[in-house]
């Protein structure tokens, strides 16, 4: 073999080898950017839209057969953070959610996807609203990449299904944004 179809196989062949990485995206949510009004709870104080924002992800790992989706609040002033939407079970198929898919009476989540306890005590999305005067908070939206699926159901807490994700994780992908009021 000459050098040059050498080259040319190794490079086509690092091309197959190299995967997409992992992203998440939205096109209402930005790394490091505040959280719209329409994203915000409505309720507690704060008087925002309280819609789940669109998101879509790509680049899964080879091995995934379920997705969980959570939004985490870890400068809450709890000890132990805030849920605020926690979703799993979703097919390794699915690729994105529409907007307000986290609001249990539109029907936007896939039949096979469970909604569980956030920390506000009932299940669907519950958007930020931090207190008055606490400097921003950190949102973090997150896309996980699971083996197998979860067995747990929509009485679940976030930490229930937090543990359950952090064992059978084989990736992720996040988008930080942050709010304050």
């Amino acid at each position: 073999m000459k050098i040059k179809e050498f080259v040319f196989v190794f490079l086509l062949s690092v091309t197959f080898i190299r995967a997409e990485p992992f992203q998440l995206k939205s096109p209402t949510l930005s790394s490091g950017k505040p959280i719209a009004n329409e994203q915000v709870f409505n309720s507690f104080g704060c008087t925002g839209g309280n819609v789940s924002p669109s998101l879509s992800w790509s680049g899964l790992p080879k091995d995934t057969k379920s997705i969980a989706i959570t939004l985490y609040d870890p400068d809450a002033p709890t000890g132990s953070g805030w849920w605020h939407w926690v979703v799993f079970n979703l097919s390794a198929d699915t690729n994105s959610l529409p907007a307000n898919a986290g609001n249990l009476e539109k029907g936007l989540l896939p039949k096979e996807a469970i909604q569980s306890r956030t920390d506000y005590g009932v299940s669907g999305y519950g958007g930020p609203c931090p207190p008055k005067g606490d400097k921003p908070h950190r949102y973090i939206f997150t896309v996980y990449a699971l083996k197998d699926k979860i067995p747990a159901d929509q009485n679940s807490s976030g930490a229930l299904i937090g543990f359950y994700i952090n064992s059978l994780k084989i990736g992720e992908a996040k988008i930080i944004a942050k709010y304050g009021r």
